[in-house]
C-alpha cells in the first residue's frame, strides 16, 4: 500500500489571509486545482477549497472585495507524508472533505485529493505468466 508522500501534488498554491476570491479563484482556475493552502507570515492558517468558493457565492459576496480569511477553513486537519493511503482516505470520508494538507512539522510539502488518494490505492494488474 502507497503513502500520500506518492499521491501529493507538490506544486500546489499558497495564498494570503487579505487575498481577494477573485484573485484566488483566478490562480486555481489556471492551474485547475480545488483547494489552496493559506499562509500568515509562512504559517499554514487554513484552507480555500472549491467548497469555501460556493459558500462565497451563496452569500452573494463580490469577489473583489470578500478576503480569503472570511470563507477559508481555519486550522485544517493535516497528514504526515507517512500515512497510509486507506488511512489518509478514511480520514476525509470520515470528516466529509477532499483535499488534504500534507505536512512534515510545519513544512506544507503539498495537498492530496481525495481522487488521488483513492486512485493511488489501487493495487496493479498482476501481470500474465
Amino acid at each position: 500500500m502507497g503513502t500520500l508522500s506518492e499521491v501529493i501534488k507538490p506544486d500546489f498554491i499558497t495564498v494570503a489571509p487579505e487575498d481577494t476570491l477573485g484573485e484566488v479563484a483566478e490562480r486555481m482556475t489556471g492551474k485547475n486545482v480545488g483547494a489552496v493552502i493559506v499562509k500568515d507570515h509562512g504559517r499554514l492558517i487554513g484552507i480555500l477549497t472549491e467548497r469555501d468558493m460556493l459558500r462565497a457565492m451563496a452569500a452573494r459576496v463580490h469577489t473583489s472585495d470578500a478576503r480569503v480569511r472570511q470563507f477559508m477553513t481555519a486550522d485544517p486537519i493535516t497528514a504526515a507524508p507517512d500515512m497510509d493511503l486507506d488511512d489518509a482516505a478514511q480520514v476525509m470520508l470520515d470528516n466529509g472533505f477532499r483535499h488534504l494538507p500534507v505536512v512534515d512539522g510545519s513544512n506544507v510539502l503539498g495537498i492530496a485529493s481525495l481522487r488521488r488518494v483513492l486512485g493511488g490505492r489501487r493495487q496493479p494488474a498482476p501481470e500474465a505468466a
